[in-house]
């Protein structure tokens, strides 16, 4: 049986359409070089198709998500969705974002991905917090939407003016603004904290929410 038949066989097993060069290496006891060579081989005949540094998926009738790679590419560094992405997630803002953002407290850097760019932004060791599981289904996490906005909120107050623009904004009932006020309070530095607090009374009054 051809290699690239055998390695195909080992990604049938895997069940899910995301996956690595490494996984297929340790399940089939392969080197690594070995195992690419056949995945070139099965994306030349549009059997699967890499989108990022050893991350490939296979090609099917499904869309796949960006947000199943996030485990696959930020192995190293905790990550979670947040700023406009988790809040187009949890229906805060319609538009959505260009970019899927993460937070970590790791440097702040891009990924660009054959199905979408990640950018990551850097917070506080003290700020990263506020996130789970998103639905419960255990492949991504990701910002309540009151942390969301609060990290928004503090990427503005390092100049980054974009993240203190909220595109159609839709604060329902379920969302508490007394939450986020809280979150704020925890943004390092007295300086920072005022600004975002300014930012928020702002958006506040231009939505017509009660301060």
């Amino acid at each position: 049986m051809p290699k690239s038949l055998i390695t195909l066989e080992y990604i049938k097993m895997l069940g899910r359409p995301v996956f690595t060069t490494r996984e297929i290496a340790d399940l089939s006891g392969k080197s690594p070089s070995n195992v690419t060579q056949s995945l070139n081989y099965l994306e030349r005949h549009n059997i699967i198709r890499k989108i990022y540094h050893g991350v490939w998926v296979e090609v099917t009738n499904k869309l796949v998500s960006p947000y199943m790679l996030i485990p696959y590419l930020f192995k190293t560094a905790r990550v979670y969705v947040s700023f406009l992405s988790a809040l187009h997630l949890h229906g805060i803002v319609e538009q959505i974002p260009q970019d899927i953002t993460l937070a970590s407290t790791s440097h702040t850097k891009k990924l660009k991905t054959g199905v979408g760019v990640f950018a990551v932004h850097q917070l506080s060791p003290k700020f990263f917090a506020g996130f789970d599981w998103y639905k419960g289904t255990g492949s991504f996490l990701i910002a309540e939407p009151e942390k969301a906005m609060a990290d928004c909120l503090y990427l503005y107050t390092k100049k980054k003016n974009q993240y203190g623009y909220f595109p159609e904004l839709n604060l329902e009932k379920s969302f508490k603004i007394n939450k986020l006020k809280a979150w704020l309070n925890n943004i390092p530095g007295e300086q920072s904290k005022t600004a975002a607090k300014t930012k928020l009374s702002d958006i506040l009054k231009s939505t017509g929410q009660p301060g």
